[in-house]
């Protein structure tokens, strides 16, 4: 008798609600993922990852509905949205989709770290500008973001001073781009070749 009630309170107040926090984790780090997906043009898989981020939604507030007086649930259920939220925010990091643009105000002659970026199959766009203090030197640079690292190391070496400021892309008509890396091969570089791009006008 003892040990079923054990057993009993071992599903009731530990397994389940242990269930149900990672039920959470993985409908919500979907959903952020699927809400990323939208926002970078990937419209193929968003629908897809939909209809798992419900169904095991369902499957989790289902069990928080039957069992109503289980306080456990109820702090299970919100901690496993939190991490979910954590978790697919730094899952989307990782994968690092989508496009970036990356200005560049320097007073120093870019000459030299616009010629690298060239060289490295970068496209770049040199003006003349006016700033607060007088004449500067601005670089426009649109890179794939798993390239923004590289890109501001190479600023960073060049010109350790200058304003630099990374701005999202929504969707490009063309450009210029340096070749796939080995390590870039792979389901991120495919879930990535799935972006949206529409023709400027």
């Amino acid at each position: 008798m003892f040990e079923s009630l054990m057993s009993s309170e071992m599903v009731t107040y530990v397994i389940l609600p242990f269930m149900i926090f990672c039920a959470r984790i993985c409908d919500v780090s979907l959903g952020t993922i699927r809400v990323i997906f939208i926002s970078k043009g990937i419209r193929y898989l968003a629908p897809l990852l939909g209809f798992f981020e419900v169904i095991i939604w369902l499957l989790a507030i289902g069990q928080v509905m039957n069992n109503l007086t289980n306080v456990v649930a109820y702090v299970a259920y919100g901690a496993g949205f939190a991490s979910g939220t954590f978790i697919g925010m730094r899952i989307e990091e990782k994968i690092s989709l989508g496009l970036t643009s990356v200005r560049i105000i320097t007073k120093n002659d870019p000459g030299e770290l616009v010629q690298y970026l060239r060289s490295h199959n970068y496209g770049v766009t040199s003006i003349e500008g006016e700033g607060a203090t007088g004449k500067v030197k601005m670089v426009y640079t649109t890179i794939k973001r798993q390239d923004l690292a590289n890109v501001v190391s190479i600023i960073k070496r060049f010109h350790p001073n200058a304003f630099y400021s990374v701005d999202e892309v929504k969707s490009v008509s063309e450009g210029v781009f340096p070749e796939k890396r080995p390590y870039g091969a792979g389901v991120f570089s495919w879930i990535d070749s799935l972006r949206f791009y529409r023709k400027g006008k």
